[in-house]
C-alpha cells in the first residue's frame, strides 16, 4: 500500500511538474517583439536557433512564432547530385536538429525581399552561418517563409530552404545592394 501511494504522489508531481514548465513557456513566449511585426518575427526566426556549442536552439520561442502544424522543409542535393527534399513539422525539426549544438551556429539575414498581400506575406530571406554572430560565412543560403497575420499577431505558416554550392549561386536579386 505505501508503495502505491509513493507511487500515485511521484506520478501526481511528475504531471504537476510537466503543467506548470508548459505554463512557463506559454506565459515567456511568444515574446510580444517577435510577433507584432514582420522585423520582429524575422529577427526571432534566426536568433531563436543561433548560439553556442553545447547550447540547443531555443525551441520553445521557436516553435512560438510557427503556427500549429506549421511544416519545414530542408532543400538540398545528395551525394551524387540528386535533389531531395525532408519535409516535416517544427516539432520534429527540433526532435531531429535541436539538441545541443556539437559547435557553435550563428545564422543572421543579409537581405530580405518582401512580398504581402493582405494577411499574407513571403519572405525571400538571404542569409549567412558562422562559428561566431557576424563572423567569416561558413555557408549562406536563402530561406522561404511564408507567414500569416491573424489581426492580433504574425505567424511563421512554413518554410524552405536551400544552401549555396557549385551550380546554385545566389542569385544578385537576393544579395544587398551595393551602397
Amino acid at each position: 500500500m505505501i508503495t502505491r501511494t509513493v507511487g500515485l504522489t511521484l506520478a501526481l508531481f511528475l504531471a504537476l511538474s510537466v503543467e506548470a514548465a508548459a505554463q512557463e513557456r506559454i506565459a515567456t513566449y511568444p515574446l510580444r517583439g517577435d510577433i507584432e511585426t514582420l522585423d520582429g518575427i524575422i529577427n526571432a526566426y534566426y536568433e531563436s536557433v543561433s548560439g553556442p556549442a553545447g547550447q540547443p536552439a531555443n525551441r520553445a520561442r521557436d516553435e512560438s512564432i510557427h503556427y500549429p502544424g506549421a511544416r519545414v522543409g530542408i532543400s538540398g542535393v545528395d551525394g551524387e547530385g540528386n535533389p531531395f527534399l525532408r519535409s516535416m513539422t517544427i516539432g520534429e525539426y527540433h526532435d531531429r536538429f535541436g539538441g545541443p549544438r556539437q559547435q557553435p551556429f550563428y545564422e543572421w539575414e543579409i537581405n530580405r525581399v518582401i512580398q504581402r498581400f493582405g494577411n499574407v506575406a513571403h519572405v525571400w530571406s538571404t542569409y549567412v552561418s558562422s562559428d561566431v554572430p557576424d563572423g567569416e560565412a561558413r555557408s549562406r543560403g536563402i530561406n522561404s517563409i511564408q507567414l500569416y497575420f491573424d489581426g492580433t499577431r504574425w505567424w511563421v505558416t512554413g518554410w524552405i530552404f536551400d544552401s549555396e554550392r557549385a551550380g546554385n549561386p545566389i542569385p544578385s536579386d537576393f544579395l544587398p545592394s551595393d551602397p
